[in-house]
């Protein structure tokens, strides 16, 4: 709780201070449990703000000299009211170039996909590779399942597995992304397959900070289909009044 009112603070105190003079930070001696302890405090504070990665080390120095001086209840050495702004436009530019970035290599991500063999693309631009074929009935929007999902980034790192987890997912499908429901009603009972999906159909232009997934990501996920576990809303809602 207090790192995260500490996080909050410190993104106010940030927002105008990459302006200042610039500054070295001389790190000090971790050389007992209080000091490894404030630098476990400051670690973790560093590593919730997102919006300032990517810095040099040089620039990361100027940012916590502005930082120890608002903490230690010194005058800012630049005009605020001025450089807000201008930190401001800093910000939403290095975000906007990170976005672009993400992008491009989904859109890449997803015309790589396609060229599989027996990879298709439907309307909304998911690319579906059947890797194990199914058997008897697809599940229809109505329907709730039973999966194993296992989602990764397009550099192939994994962010979230039910395999590794050893627990099966259940859900309804009007109550997952839309990629998720559109691959899966493609799918049969004991199918198996791969999905990539364009940003719009998975986290959008938000991503999920929960799973360390940066807006507008393609992501490529493994569906397993087990089982249709109702037909209708009104089963599924039977069930869980059972």
């Amino acid at each position: 709780y207090m790192f995260c009112l500490c996080v909050a603070s410190l993104t106010l105190l940030l927002r105008p201070l990459h302006f200042a003079e610039r500054t070295t930070v001389t790190r000090a001696a971790l050389v007992d449990e209080e000091s490894k302890t404030l630098h476990a405090i400051g670690y973790n504070i560093g590593s919730r703000l997102g919006d300032l990665e990517g810095f040099g080390e040089q620039d990361v120095d100027t940012i916590v000299g502005g930082v120890k001086q608002a903490l230690m209840g010194d005058s800012p050495e630049v005009p605020l009211a001025e450089y807000t702004a201008k930190a401001d436009t800093m910000l939403y530019l290095r975000a906007a170039e990170k976005q672009e970035a993400v992008a491009k290599l989904g859109k890449d991500a997803l015309e790589k996909a396609a060229a599989e063999e027996g990879a298709i693309t439907t309307k909304s631009g998911l690319v579906f590779l059947s890797k194990k074929e199914g058997s008897g009935d697809s599940p229809s929007p109505t329907d709730a399942v039973e999966v194993h999902a296992e989602g990764m980034t397009v550099d192939g790192t994994v962010f979230d597995s039910s395999y590794q987890k050893g627990e099966t997912l259940s859900f309804p499908l009007y109550g997952v992304m839309r990629g998720w429901s559109e691959g899966l009603m493609l799918m049969k009972v004991g199918g198996k397959a791969k999905v990539t999906l364009p940003y719009a159909l998975a986290y959008g232009d938000f991503g999920d900070g929960s799973l360390n997934i940066p807006p507008r990501s393609t992501l490529v996920f493994t569906l397993e289909l087990l089982a249709i576990n109702c037909n209708s809303l009104l089963e599924c809602a039977a069930d869980v009044d059972e």
